[in-house]
């Protein structure tokens, strides 16, 4: 059992490092978005004629920016645009023939990709904002529970994309579905703008959706040490709510979805 899913991350650990310009042009844009951002926060932190901003400091928004954005680069998955094309070119029929979940299957699949990511990509990311800032991350026990989190929101991550992309049984179509679950998800996670520079209000409603529990706690976990364990639970809790509320409600998605399911006009 445990072997077939060995088998498909290792599958995609090789795939992804088979496209080794694509990992080079992954960088250079995300260095392009850091510096776009990082003169676009510093313009906002000088208008606002403070140090501190919503409990945060200059240097505690571009660390939580830079590592959200790692972050990112690990869990968008394109499991969108594979499962479009496996639609579109039959491949699909093989795979749900397979004596494995076709959700369980794209997921281990999808793995291969972010493990190779987290180790080049957030780990190195990581490692810099370190240094550079002087050891302003904490190492402790924060980094076990950021260690738990981040395969929680893995999986809510993946229920979300395996959702967006069944939708594309019934639209045969996947640019602007994507496009807009990106979008959404970016802004209403916390990476492209932390959740406290949100208003109250509207603060708590984001911390009631799914998508928070993607970055926000994650990187919460991560950079806030001081939290007692009780909040800890009470995040880590709600990562595995959504896990489990995202993981039915694509299930039942896809199972009544997939009636509809055509293959080259079949």
């Amino acid at each position: 059992m445990i072997k077939k899913y060995v088998t498909l991350i290792r599958g995609g650990v090789l795939e992804e490092l088979s496209y080794r310009a694509s990992l080079l042009v992954g960088v250079v844009f995300n260095v392009v978005y850091l510096a776009i951002i990082y003169f676009l926060w510093k313009s906002i932190y000088a208008s606002s004629q403070t140090e501190v901003v919503n409990g945060m400091t200059f240097n505690d928004t571009m660390i939580y920016l830079v590592l959200a954005s790692a972050l990112f680069g690990i869990m968008e998955m394109y499991m969108v645009w594979a499962m479009n094309r496996d639609m579109q070119n039959g491949k699909i029929v093989l795979d749900l023939i397979k004596p494995i979940a076709y959700d369980m299957y794209m997921f281990f699949s999808m793995s291969g990709a972010t493990l190779v990511s987290f180790f080049t990509s957030f780990l190195p990311t990581f490692l810099v904002v370190y240094f550079v800032t002087g050891g302003a991350i904490h190492l402790g026990i924060n980094l076990l529970y950021f260690l738990i989190s981040i395969p929680l929101a893995m999986i809510i991550s993946h229920n979300i994309n395996f959702a967006v992309a069944t939708i594309c049984l019934y639209t045969h179509s996947t640019w602007g579905i994507n496009t807009m679950k990106d979008v959404v998800i970016t802004f209403l996670s916390g990476v492209s703008i932390p959740l406290v520079f949100f208003p109250e209000t509207v603060r708590n409603i984001l911390l009631m959706l799914p998508f928070q529990a993607i970055y926000h706690t994650p990187l919460n976990l991560l950079l806030n040490h001081n939290l007692a364990f009780a909040d800890v639970f009470t995040l880590l809790g709600i990562q595995i709510f959504w896990g489990v509320a995202t993981y039915t409600f694509s299930k039942i998605f896809w199972n009544i979805s997939i009636k509809r399911i055509t293959v080259n006009g079949g």
